[in-house]
């Protein structure tokens, strides 16, 4: 989704998507059933828990002596075990889809680098020609996926309002 803007290795080598803190535990990805089975085919014993009405997400645990965990799915080798077909929100990240003031929001996360180099005129062109309206149908199709505001991630877009 996002290789008009990020290069792949970039990322493969970057990998801070994956890996969390103990404090932010609560940002890993969320995903549907069908995400859910096909998790545990490749991972039998991953810890998985309720996230909403029918998601779920990983039940993280500290792995390191910094406090942090990566994600269950990351192998050091090869990356994302999911491969393409991985949950909504790595797709879109460093871009998140977010609850503020009761409408969604598409914001950026700072902790990318690769991103925060480009101008910020492009990320707004990128944001409105490529992410808003897939992200926006997606988000309203699976509402326990967005996750509530973070005000350390700028907002760049904001849903349309419609009006009856």
């Amino acid at each position: 989704m996002l290789t008009k803007l990020l290069c792949r290795k970039t990322c493969a080598q970057c990998r801070l998507c994956c890996v969390f803190d103990s404090y932010d535990f609560r940002e890993t990805p969320v995903f549907d059933r069908r995400m859910r089975d096909r998790i545990a085919s490749l991972l039998p014993d991953a810890a998985v828990v309720s996230a909403g009405t029918d998601s779920f997400r990983f039940r993280l645990t500290v792995t390191d002596d910094e406090g942090g965990c990566a994600c269950p799915l990351l192998d050091p080798e090869n990356g994302c075990m999911l491969g393409e077909d991985k949950p909504f929100v790595c797709r879109l990240f460093p871009f998140r889809v977010m609850h503020l003031n009761g409408r969604r929001v598409i914001a950026v996360s700072p902790l990318c680098d690769a991103l925060t180099e480009k101008p910020l005129a492009v990320l707004l062109r990128f944001v409105r020609d490529e992410l808003a309206d897939p992200v926006f149908a997606y988000a309203a199709a699976h509402p326990d996926e967005v996750q509530p505001y973070d005000a350390l991630c700028p907002v760049l877009l904001w849903e349309p309002q419609t009006f009856d």
